[in-house]
């Protein structure tokens, strides 16, 4: 199987993922959740005119002059008689409009004395929040594929529902492998060191709305990789390290002995060779990962981000921006470069740095970083001031 590009790979793994089913789930309990239905509105809203200030409720055609007061109108409390000719009523911000009012004028306008209140001319609908004004019984206020967020949340809640049809988030089993892979606070031995790959990827997972099952660390042992990979729970198994073809790479190996149908054999990325992905005997999907930190979460943002959008009926798309190269880059090789970089704002224009150390091992330097820099394939030497794609990282 050929090396694919980032795009083709992509477009490969994708073509393996379905959405997974739909459940209701309560509405305050969507956020991160992609709808699986659309949202329509129930009734009008506001489903009364209202006003959009304190004042009093007036008819256009009384004004300008004094008003007798007949009543009031809060919100929650409307006036429930019918405004005459020479009469307002003392009206609150978002308190229905009275029957037979068609205006209101704001308190800091007019001037009372005792029962009566002067006003000045005011043309009809003069702040009154029309019925409807936000939006109509019957009309799509939510799409099916949207993520819910406070501001749609809120939305959906305005249209009046209790609980939402979403899709059941992605099950993702992850763990690593490695001899010289330990988790603090076990002390490493001379020639191991700490995970922190999938402690990261696992952050990242359940911060794209799946559930999340990390295991222990698999010793570099064919019989413990297929044991690992036999028990994995879930829609998709993401392994870190063990994912080339070197003595001691047994992932792959291992998936075969499990059925294993290759659909993705290696990546031409930088970093991230080795990535692969297939489908196990059982169903099951399987993203291989390099072990490398930086590999590794660079190719979870290039891969498993669509991949889990794709479980959860939500866009795959990887969304890119465009940014000024601040320092000249050589020229690429053959393999696409996903470049660690930092992003600034110089005259309103966005400009990005690569780290000058790119090395696939460096934790350091992806904590800093908060986008990656596209560096096409065979791409010529770019100069300072041109402009490139990017790929934005969610960072607080």
């Amino acid at each position: 199987m050929k090396l694919l590009t980032v795009e083709g790979a992509r477009a490969r793994m994708l073509g393996e993922i379905r959405a997974l089913p739909a459940e209701a789930v309560a509405i305050q309990d969507s956020i991160g959740r992609v709808l699986a239905e659309d949202v329509a509105a129930v009734r009008d809203q506001p489903p009364f005119a209202a006003s959009a200030m304190d004042g009093w409720a007036v008819r256009s055609a009384d004004t300008p002059g004094a008003l007798r007061i007949v009543g009031e109108s809060a919100a929650g409390h409307g006036f429930e008689g019918v405004m005459q000719a020479g009469e307002t009523v003392r009206i609150f911000t978002g308190a229905a409009m009275p029957e037979g009012a068609d205006a209101m004028v704001i308190q800091e306008d007019a001037s009372r004395a005792g029962d009566t209140v002067t006003v000045p001319l005011v043309k009809s609908g003069h702040y009154v929040r029309p019925a409807g004004g936000d939006f109509r019984a019957g009309v799509a206020l939510l799409a099916r594929g949207q993520r819910i967020d406070p501001w749609r949340l809120s939305l959906a809640a305005a249209a009046g529902r209790a609980d939402l049809s979403v899709t059941r988030r992605p099950k993702v089993a992850l763990f690593s492998t490695g001899e010289e892979i330990v988790e603090a606070p076990a002390i490493p031995g001379p020639f191991q060191i700490y995970d922190s790959g999938s402690l990261a990827l696992a952050a990242l997972i359940a911060g794209w709305g799946a559930e999340v099952a990390r295991a222990r660390a698999v010793r570099d042992d064919l019989d413990a990789t297929i044991e690992a990979l036999r028990k994995a729970d879930g829609d998709l198994v993401v392994t870190v390290g063990g994912a080339s073809v070197g003595d001691h790479d047994l992932v792959r190996a291992a998936a075969e002995a499990l059925g294993l149908e290759m659909k993705v054999a290696s990546v031409a990325v930088r970093p991230g060779k080795p990535t692969f992905f297939g489908a196990l005997g059982d169903g099951r999907r399987l993203l291989g990962l390099p072990g490398n930190p930086a590999s590794a979460l660079v190719c979870a943002e290039l891969f498993l981000r669509p991949i889990l959008a794709a479980y959860a009926g939500a866009d795959p798309s990887v969304r890119m921006m465009g940014a000024k190269l601040s320092a000249p880059l050589p020229a690429n090789g053959p393999r696409e470069h996903w470049m660690r970089s930092k992003l600034a704002f110089e005259d309103g224009i966005v400009t990005a740095r690569p780290f000058r150390d790119q090395d696939s091992s460096l934790v350091s330097v992806f904590s800093l970083a908060d986008a990656l820099l596209k560096r096409p394939a065979d791409a010529p030497a770019a100069a300072a001031g041109e402009v490139v794609e990017v790929l934005p990282l969610s960072r607080a």
